[in-house]
């Protein structure tokens, strides 16, 4: 690449956000006996997270929330990533369609985590 090439690239990069560039935090979640764990996962207000969730049973669930705005079927043994937010502090509860008498969860967004 031309010196102007490594020069055009380096200030299109410049403009780019600073939180573009950052990795987004991963937090795992897993459905064992078609419960979810854990059952409540907290993670920080205002960033945008990728939730890894894993289902270690044999038959299919799908991860719901009205809150979230989310629904994901995920096949038994598969896992899938779901990304979310930012949000504001709250309580974001989900559920296994499923499953919905076991397969319950909430997710606590709090500041400064």
């Amino acid at each position: 690449m031309r010196r102007s090439g490594w020069f055009a690239l380096g200030a299109l990069l410049s403009l780019l956000p600073t939180q573009a560039l950052a990795a987004t935090p991963v937090y795992e979640i897993e459905i064992r006996g078609h419960l979810f764990f854990p059952e409540e996962l907290r993670i920080p207000a205002d960033t945008k997270v990728k939730l890894r969730v894993h289902n270690r049973d044999a038959t299919p669930e799908e991860f719901e929330s009205y809150e979230l705005n989310r629904e994901k079927v995920i096949m038994g043994g598969r896992s899938a990533s779901i990304f979310v937010g930012p949000l504001a502090p709250g309580v974001y509860p989900f559920f296994g369609e499923f499953n919905p008498r076991t397969a319950q969860g909430r997710i606590l967004v709090v500041e400064g985590d």
